[in-house]
Formats: C-alpha cells, sequence, structure tokens
C-alpha cells in the first residue's frame, strides 16, 4: 500500500515538475488565446479513468458477496444432505449423525453468524464440531454394503460441506484493497473538482449538473461500501439456507 502511493505520488510530482519546467523555459506567448482544449481532454480522460475503478471495485465486491453467497447454499445443502443420508445408517449411528449435524448447524446460526456480521472471526468451536460430525459419519465395522455405501456418500457430503465452510470463514475476512479505496476517494474528488473548470453561462445549469455527479459518484461508493461487507449491511447474506433446512425439525 505505501509503495503503491508512494509511486502514485512520484509520478504526479514528475508530472507536475514537468509541466512548472515548461512554463518557466518556454512561457506563453501574451498575445496566445487562451486554449481549453487541453484542460478538456484530462477532464475526459479523468472520467474515463475513474469509471473504470468504479466498475473494478464494483465488480470484485459483487463477486466476492456472490461468492460467499453460494459458500453458504452448498454448505447448508450438505449438511441437510449428511443429516438425510443417516437414515441408511445404524440407528444408533444415525443418531449420533444427526445430533451431531443438528448441534453443528445450531453453532453456526446463534454463535458463528452474529460473530461473521461484526467481521469477527469464527473461532475453533465450528471446526470442533464439524470433526465430531465426521466422526459419527465413519463407516462401522458390522455394516451392510448399503450402509457402507450411505456412509461414504456421507463422507463426501462432508468434505463438500468442508471446502464450503473454509469458503465462508474466508468471506468473512476478506474485503477490498485499500489501494481501490484510495482510488475511489480521490479519483470522486478530481472528477468533481474538475466540473469548477470550466465555466457555465447559466449557474443553475452548473450547479444541476455538478449536484448530479457528486450524488451518483456517492451513490456508486455507498453501493461499493454495502457490498464490500459479504455478512453485513443491506446486502448482506444471511443464515436462510440454514434456517430452511433444520427449524422445522
Amino acid at each position: 500500500m505505501v509503495e503503491t502511493l508512494a509511486v502514485v505520488f512520484g509520478v504526479a510530482v514528475l508530472a507536475g515538475g514537468a509541466v512548472v519546467i515548461k512554463y518557466w523555459y518556454w512561457p506563453p506567448d501574451p498575445d496566445d488565446e487562451p486554449r481549453e482544449d487541453v484542460a478538456e481532454y484530462i477532464s475526459m480522460m479523468v472520467g474515463v479513468l475513474y469509471a473504470l475503478v468504479l466498475g473494478l471495485a464494483l465488480v470484485t465486491v459483487w463477486d466476492s458477496r456472490s461468492a460467499a453467497e453460494g459458500y453458504v447454499q452448498s454448505e447448508a445443502g450438505a449438511a441437510h444432505q449428511v443429516w438425510l443420508l443417516a437414515e441408511g445408517l445404524p440407528p444408533q449411528q444415525a443418531e449420533r449423525l444427526r445430533t451431531g449435524v443438528d448441534t453443528y448447524v445450531h453453532h453456526v446460526v446463534a454463535t458463528e453468524w452474529p460473530a461473521m456480521t461484526r467481521g469477527k472471526p469464527l473461532g475453533k468451536r465450528g471446526w470442533e464440531l464439524l470433526n465430531q460430525v465426521r466422526a459419527a459419519a465413519e463407516v462401522p465395522a458390522d455394516a451392510n454394503p448399503a450402509q457402507q455405501v450411505t456412509a461414504l456418500e456421507a463422507t463426501a457430503q462432508l468434505s463438500k460441506l468442508d471446502d464450503a465452510r473454509r469458503g465462508r470463514e474466508a468471506a468473512v475476512e476478506s474485503g477490498l484493497s485499500p489501494v481501490l479505496w484510495f482510488g475511489l476517494f480521490v479519483g470522486g474528488t478530481l472528477t468533481v473538482a474538475f466540473m469548477f473548470l470550466f465555466g457555465v453561462q447559466r449557474s443553475l445549469t452548473h450547479v444541476v449538473m455538478v449536484m448530479g455527479l457528486s450524488a451518483l459518484i456517492a451513490f456508486v461508493v455507498l453501493l461499493i461500501y454495502q457490498l464490500n461487507t459479504s455478512f453485513s449491511g443491506l446486502f448482506a447474506v444471511d443464515a436462510t439456507p440454514f434456517t430452511r433446512y433444520f427449524t422445522s425439525r
């Protein structure tokens, strides 16, 4: 982050120094007419480059949020499948397996989800409960062929659940890069500031233009901010996939 800012600042200082040197050694003739085309070109390029930064940031946070939602759905679906597959196991093992899945899901919804909305790490308890579920799904020594197939399928679903949980855990800590946040705020400031470089004959028109552009930039930046945290905010991923499968029992 520091190195990136240093490079950006260095390029800006170098460009500014080049302009100063140009005017120092080759000053414009007093009879030259003022030129607005350079300022218009720079203003246009700032707007285009800022649009690229906005698009990149928006796509990044939207993809992260969509991935988090996919992890939650996969995890809940795998847990539901394990609960259903317990029907094909010996009665005592099936009871242990279903109890373990219910305990794990309750921990996810009641304990982990509030922590996720605050951006806190999930801790080790969830993994311990998942290991207990995995132990309960092991193939019993006296299992018949059908029960062995059921236990193997439950193990496969637990592997899918494990991967989805890891993705959900990573999604809690993921967020937009500070470099992109820097670009969003600096680019937005420059884009609005360039609106004041050009005179508009009708002052009301100028006011409306500045207000509209500022409001649109603020809306997009706030949208990115809301999408940046996958488990909190207006577009938060909730625990509905878990509650849909397990609260009815």
